[in-house]
């Protein structure tokens, strides 16, 4: 089965066609990164009429580079949420109209529930051992156990900042731009991890998150000491969001008695979280 899918909650635009859910023929993404830079952020708006401008050729890159045509289609799928509703709407409209010209069905998918098993895709690991996952993201930072789409618990989540929010919000205090994530990531590489007690809030307290005291702990830091060096700062502060993250994760393994830990999300991207995990 050759499935089409559609992404835009954000600011990507994104298409790919799948086969039987295992294989990806291809994968599209365009970035709107440059575009909301300069405003320190994604502008909703801007987001839409984007996504508007680059729907279509996307799909239709995405058609190509899998070398299959509209009638090879047997299904499609369209992200419904959560997201930002004017860049959600164009996603869906896109995909409601295909699936009515191609006479298609169409299947409304969760974000989120994308992230839980997106670390299945082009693995030979079946779905169906227990597991811990970790979506750790812009708008989302969630711990999970499970064993499929359907059969899943949510063990804890953050009750403030997201961790992609907390290190937007601290590489814009640093000075680093945006995206604050791969900014901070860059910068500390320089620095020492060590240099700065940043807190670990709620670390040794169940699976709930918290980075809101940390956004404000950075920024009193910066106020006391101007001339820290920002290597330093942007090492420690990304020390204190990830230790925090794979702390929680491996311990929710632990407790659950679970071998299978999957992380998802843009966060996990960052290089010293899969250091730490990795160890």
């Amino acid at each position: 089965m050759l499935v089409l899918g559609i992404e835009t909650s954000c600011d990507e635009t994104s298409a790919a066609v799948v086969r039987d859910g295992r294989t990806i023929l291809s994968n599209v993404v365009s970035s709107q990164v440059k575009l909301h830079a300069e405003h320190g952020g994604v502008v909703p708006e801007l987001a839409s009429r984007q996504h508007l401008l680059l729907i279509e050729p996307v799909v239709k890159e995405a058609l190509q580079k899998a070398g299959v045509s509209w009638t090879d289609i047997d299904s499609l799928a369209v992200t419904r949420g959560p997201g930002l509703p004017s860049a959600l709407l164009v996603g869906v409209s896109t995909a409601q109209g295909l699936a009515l010209a191609l006479n298609k069905p169409l299947a409304g998918v969760n974000h989120l529930k994308a992230h839980l098993l997106s670390p299945f895709i082009a693995t030979d690991r079946a779905i169906g051992e227990r597991f811990v996952s970790l979506i750790v993201s812009g708008g989302h930072t969630m711990l999970l156990s499970g064993s499929g789409p359907k059969d899943y618990q949510v063990l804890g989540q953050t009750l403030d900042d997201a961790a992609g929010e907390a290190f937007d919000k601290g590489a814009r205090l640093l000075g680093l731009g945006y995206p604050g994530g791969p900014a901070i990531d860059r910068e500390a590489k320089k620095g020492r991890r060590d240099a700065i007690a940043f807190p670990r809030s709620m670390m040794e307290e169940g699976y709930a998150f918290s980075f809101s005291g940390l956004k404000t702990s950075l920024a009193q830091h910066l106020r006391k000491f101007p001339e820290a060096p920002i290597a330093d700062v942007a090492a420690s502060f990304q020390e204190a969001i990830v230790q925090v993250l794979v702390e929680k994760t491996l311990r929710a393994a632990r407790d659950f008695g679970v071998k299978l830990v999957t992380a998802s999300g843009g966060v996990s991207c960052n290089s010293r979280f899969r250091e730490l995990l990795a160890e």
